[in-house]
């Protein structure tokens, strides 16, 4: 007995000494970044700058994943399956923390299987519409879906998603009717817009503004209150006429429960060494999006409990399905 017990002792000293020196190895082989939406829109195009500079910071390259789909809940649920060991990572929205839990309880996984890691970016949606849609500002949309209630197309990310939810808060305060067309992503989206086939999109300034620029789409608004110096060309919701609208949305980083908290401080830290960076900063801002660091990991979990408050009362409020 006394040997088995010695022997124990030894065991597990060496697997604590052996976890120790795991973590403190951590990351020694490559970090995958799943994206919960296809390549093109804002969540991939962030997860790309900011995975490029937290692959030079940690040492080890970032390799971004797609998977697309169910409002970015597949991306959401491989990451809460995976192995606890910091080498898959989640770059979310309130989509696939807060809001699909909410409109789906059948989903694989829940916010609690996933533990937060940092806010990384935050940004207002922008509001746009095909060039030939005769639309050339809000209170021109606001007109038409007035007009004519249920002929609107709007494209948006997927269902779900924030620019979907920014658009039914949007048709809940203008007191209109349209139409939801949901995509895989924001490109997807964007595009369905620009041929045409949808007359308007609620979408994410890294997938619309190109297009805005380029001429191909009008931009409307942003959709914070007051013109945003990320895209300083087009009005905020007072200046456009509608000031009881407001909404913007968040990215971060989130690893599977169970990932060891010397592993969550060395992402946390790399990724505010990463995104202090002035390039980075530089290469967000110019689509619309600002970095928006937490102070810890357990500030933004703080953070999210409060703010998943605002986007399920949005989603009763709205009373958004699952399509």
């Amino acid at each position: 007995m006394r040997t088995l017990s010695i022997f124990s002792a030894l065991l597990l000293g060496s697997l604590g000494f052996s976890a120790q020196a795991q973590n403190t190895a951590y990351p020694n082989k490559p970090i995958k970044l799943l994206v919960g939406f296809a390549p093109g829109g804002a969540a991939d195009y962030v997860a790309r700058t900011v995975g490029d500079a937290l692959g030079r910071t940690l040492g080890q390259p970032i390799v971004i994943e797609n998977r697309a789909g169910a409002g970015s809940s597949i991306a959401a649920e491989a990451a809460a399956k995976a192995a606890p060991d910091g080498y898959t990572i989640l770059i979310a929205s309130p989509s696939s923390i807060s809001v699909n839990p909410a409109l789906n309880p059948k989903l694989g996984y829940s916010a609690r299987d996933l533990t937060p890691v940092s806010k990384v970016t935050s940004s207002p949606l922008v509001i746009a519409a095909h060039p030939g849609s005769g639309i050339n500002s809000v209170a021109d949309l606001v007109a038409k879906a007035k007009r004519a209630p249920g002929t609107l197309n709007y494209a948006t990310s997927g269902n779900g998603s924030a620019p979907h939810l920014g658009a039914a808060l949007f048709s809940q305060v203008a007191r209109v009717q349209m139409v939801h067309i949901p995509f895989r992503g924001g490109g997807p989206a964007i595009q369905s817009v620009v041929a045409g086939d949808t007359q308007l999109t609620f979408g994410t300034p890294p997938s619309v503004l190109p297009m805005v620029k380029a001429g191909r789409l009008k931009g409307l608004a942003v959709s914070s209150r007051d013109r945003s110096s990320l895209v300083p060309d087009l009005p905020g919701m007072v200046e456009a006429g509608l000031p009881d609208y407001a909404i913007e949305f968040w990215y971060g980083f989130f690893v599977p429960v169970g990932t060891p908290s010397a592993i969550i401080k060395k992402l946390f830290d790399a990724t505010l060494i990463a995104l202090q960076q002035p390039q980075v900063k530089a290469a967000l801002a110019r689509e619309g999006t600002e970095v928006s660091l937490s102070v810890s990991p357990e500030q933004f979990a703080a953070f999210l409990s409060e703010d998943a408050k605002f986007w399920v009362k949005l989603v009763k409020d709205a009373d958004v399905k699952v399509e």
